[in-house]
């Protein structure tokens, strides 16, 4: 019997009226092949690795066969993109083939990218290339590795299909997990159309399935806003944490379950600069590092908004008021676990001392916080090591100097606390250069095992894995050169 004939589904988004969705298949691409698979993500569908070998495996996540049971569809949504809005978007190059069940009870749908022309198109060939493929393909499972909620990628299929962007390049196709792909565009699309039934249909949808510990309260429809709005704040502390930037934080690319969702331009942080803009389409900085925790909470009033038919204007207002205070706290939890300090109002000025210096020295992110791990907090002269990572070292010989006082106020015993850090600050992050190398060997040699190789790092960024210290240092010179724009 065949692997996917097992798959249990229930394609509860299909089953909504025809106003959310147009029901079609993806459009076969010639002679598809493997790139790459996501043990990880197959166990998540309940798939053994022997699946990966069968012929269907390639022809059903290439879109050139149907997976039985599934319930091909793509979504419609709106947004708002760059501040402005846009009254219809919708998965123009992506195709929801289902939601399969694992035998866990555990939910997925699972998603195509790149498989063809859909009604949402608006012009587009509706593909993905292997560049941007494979960048998807690996930060949303290095993401993962990080703890930060996201989408998962199950494969990367690629096909000698020429693709159109500024130059030729090949087409390919990721397949995407998540529990459920619902945006905040998906509610604007029907709020400026006026078609509030829809807004109501879509909200006790979310409600049923993916939130139904709300049903209980009193008002369930500000609760289920204030619930989205305590997730996305929570995941711009989460991002912020780890000097990530996703680059286009449109409503359309903002996720009901606080995920992250597509990844295009983004980029981790290297030398630390608040204004970092990792999107090289965005001329004006909107989506900067600085502005996403502003930018998430303008997205969730944006949601609010379309979802004002629902409830009154002051249960809108309640339900968003929280998202500073849930940020702000979150946020300074998560450093206060980078510096091994305790999560209290005194540990804020040493945090805020050292972003103040690593702006001033741009000082690599992840390097330096990984390296505070080994500061030694009785003998200044053995944190050399550190103190290199910065031009104006007198100036952290004083942050130092507080610092290691701070830590022997509080007791902090250097071996636990470095156990701790490290269990917090990655040795590695997916730097835009080593996705580019794992590019450039898959399109120029066809090369793939360099792919595997970074899911494979990035699945345990935590961890002293010596044979790739390469992987944790700055980037070399010609990274300089590479750009990342809406069309990565």
């Amino acid at each position: 019997m065949s692997f996917f004939a097992q798959l249990a589904f229930d394609n509860r988004f299909a089953a909504l009226p025809p106003q959310f969705h147009t029901r079609l298949e993806p459009t076969p691409v010639p002679a598809p092949y493997l790139v790459a698979w996501n043990p990880d993500a197959l166990e998540l569908l309940g798939l053994p690795p022997a699946a990966v070998a069968s012929a269907e495996f390639v022809a059903i996540f290439s879109g050139n066969a149907p997976l039985p049971g599934a319930a091909p569809l793509a979504a419609i949504y709106a947004g708002h993109q760059f501040g402005h809005y846009v009254p219809q978007l919708g998965d123009g190059r992506a195709i929801l083939l289902g939601e399969v069940v694992h035998p866990s009870g555990s939910r997925w749908e699972v998603q195509l990218k790149g498989a063809g022309r859909t009604p949402y198109s608006r012009g587009g060939d509706g593909r993905a290339v292997l560049r941007s493929s494979i960048r998807e393909y690996l930060c949303s499972e290095a993401m993962h590795g990080l703890g930060i909620p996201t989408t998962r990628a199950l494969c990367l299929t690629g096909s000698d299909l020429p693709v159109h962007r500024e130059s030729v390049e090949s087409g390919a196709l990721v397949t995407r997990l998540a529990p459920s792909f619902i945006r905040f565009g998906s509610f604007e699309v029907f709020y400026y159309r006026g078609q509030h039934e829809e807004i109501k249909t879509l909200a006790d949808f979310a409600l049923r399935h993916y939130f139904p510990e709300l049903l209980d309260e009193a008002r369930p429809y500000p609760a289920l806003l204030r619930e989205i709005t305590r997730r996305t704040a929570r995941l711009m502390a989460q991002w912020q944490a780890a000097g990530f930037c996703h680059g286009v934080m449109n409503t359309d690319n903002m996720s009901i379950l606080g995920l992250t969702l597509d990844y295009g331009p983004y980029g981790f942080m290297e030398a630390y600069d608040p204004r970092y803009v990792c999107n090289h389409s965005d001329h004006d900085g909107r989506y900067a590092y600085d502005q996403q925790p502003q930018i998430g909470a303008w997205n969730c009033t944006c949601l609010a908004q379309a979802l004002l038919p629902l409830m009154e204007l002051d249960e809108a207002r309640e339900a968003l008021s929280g998202y500073g205070d849930i940020f702000a706290t979150e946020y300074m939890r998560l450093m206060c676990a980078k510096l091994g300090l305790p999560f209290e109002e005194a540990s804020a000025p040493l945090l805020t001392g050292l972003l103040d210096l690593m702006a001033q020295n741009r000082t690599d992110y992840t390097i330096l916080f990984r390296a505070l791990g080994g500061f030694d907090s009785g003998a200044a002269a053995k944190n050399a090591g550190v103190r290199d990572l910065f031009i104006a070292r007198e100036a952290f010989d004083a942050w130092a100097a507080g610092y290691g006082a701070r830590l022997r106020a509080i007791g902090s015993e250097d071996a636990a606390r470095a156990a701790r850090m490290h269990r917090v600050n990655p040795k590695y992050v997916l730097r835009n250069h080593l996705a580019e190398t794992a590019i450039r060997k898959a399109r120029d040699e066809r090369d793939y095992t360099e792919i595997e190789r970074l899911r494979g790092l990035l699945a345990r960024p935590f961890d002293e894995q010596p044979e790739f210290d390469d992987y944790a240092k700055e980037p070399p010179d010609w990274a300089r050169e590479i750009a990342v724009s809406c069309s990565s």
